[in-house]
């Protein structure tokens, strides 16, 4: 019978990374606007970005090169809210307030469709992975609506058996099974797409917004507390709470990496980041008044978009990929967080002598981990991630 030593594998990136996240923002090529809303890839290349209600065109930009150059979409002049996207930035939706109703594309933008949804005040969607499992809810602060479910692309789209509510926000996992919508006095979470709820009311909180990691485990939301402002986290998907310590004075949203580990939250003039999963916040007096936020699945791309009317600002770091190794049945299984800097696999026999691993890692969209399966070799391999 064949046996195999115990391999090693070790993770390494040959540029220093920057875990305390880039605290520079760069202002990208996006014209001045009224930014409402912005949703990223994992890799953080493709973005879009809303125009919303108000004096300057209600439209939709997006970009395929990281923000360093946005294209204007051919959609109509609606009141544009929120925007989610897929993975790999093919598959979008937009939803508009009013009357404006849902619109997808699969096509990075280039075109969208209308949903044909009755015309709630839609204040915010989310996505799968895969761009198949979409949520919407209606009402925000002003009136109340429903929460809808998709399970093809927005193709049909169903009313969940939930009360109308002011619904402000909702987020999923990775898998789309795992969802949260919050609304101005209570919580709802399910565990199967919607097709049943649960209340989570918590005394004394108004929830603002709310976003989720790939496994939909981990949570942060922005919240009002008996008139002040907190960033809320969660590490059991919503079932308990925990109020972190950071003076914000009038939070807007929330976005956070795939591992729930890097965290950012922008109001006014002011940018809070986390890199330990909520127990420290550090702030970045960065001058906009900031509607939105979102992240690549690694948390070295942040995405922040001015309402004020301003522009769109990036900030980026090069995390290292915590490399994780899974024997089974003769293979081995390596996988990390979707990078959004490229990294290239080696193996080596010595620690001396490396080449890169011609396997093409494959993306998996439940956890949002690119994933290779490698044969099991005799004798020690060692395994790593470099920068090419």
């Amino acid at each position: 019978m064949k046996t195999f030593r115990i391999l090693l594998v070790a993770s390494t990136a040959l540029l220093a990374a920057n875990f305390a996240l880039a605290q520079t923002w760069t202002q990208t090529s996006a014209p001045v606007n009224y930014w409402w809303s912005i949703a990223s890839s994992a890799d953080g290349t493709k973005l879009v970005a809303l125009v919303g209600g108000v004096p300057y065109a209600k439209t939709i930009y997006t970009s395929a090169d990281s923000g360093a150059t946005w294209t204007s979409n051919s959609v109509p002049p609606v009141e544009w809210w929120s925007v989610a996207s897929s993975a790999d930035g093919t598959k979008l939706i937009a939803a508009a307030y009013g009357n404006g109703g849902i619109y997808t594309s699969t096509n990075s933008g280039a075109t969208w469709i209308s949903n044909n949804v009755p015309g709630y005040g839609w204040f915010s969607v989310a996505s799968s992975a895969d761009g198949v499992k979409l949520v919407a809810v209606a009402g925000g602060g002003q009136v109340v609506g429903p929460i809808y479910t998709s399970a093809n692309s927005g193709a049909m789209w169903l009313s969940n058996n939930v009360p109308n509510d002011h619904w402000g926000s909702v987020a999923c996992s990775a898998d789309g099974t795992k969802l949260i919508a919050v609304a101005v006095a209570d919580y709802y979470t399910s565990t199967n797409s919607g097709a049943s709820w649960t209340s989570n009311s918590i005394p004394s909180v108004s929830w603002g917004a709310v976003a989720s990691s790939a496994d939909g485990t981990k949570l942060v939301a922005a919240v009002i507390v008996s008139g002040t402002h907190r960033i809320f986290t969660s590490t059991n998907s919503g079932t308990t709470w925990v109020t972190n310590i950071a003076p914000v004075s009038r939070l807007m949203y929330v976005a956070l990496s795939a591992d729930g580990v890097k965290m950012v939250a922008v109001e006014q003039n002011r940018i809070w980041f986390t890199t330990n999963s909520g127990a420290a916040w550090m702030s970045n007096n960065v001058t906009g008044f900031w509607h939105g936020v979102a992240s690549s699945a690694d948390g070295g791309k942040w995405v922040v978009v001015d309402g004020g009317p301003g522009g769109i600002w990036i900030s980026q770091s090069t995390p290292a990929p915590q490399m994780k190794i899974t024997p089974a049945n003769g293979n081995l299984t390596l996988s990390w967080v979707v990078p959004s800097t490229n990294f290239v696999m080696q193996q080596s026999s010595d620690l001396s002598s490396w080449t890169d691993v011609t396997n093409t890692p494959g993306l998996n969209l439940t956890n949002l981990q690119n994933e290779v399966t490698l044969p099991l070799t005799g004798g020690n391999t060692f395994y790593r991630l470099k920068t090419p």
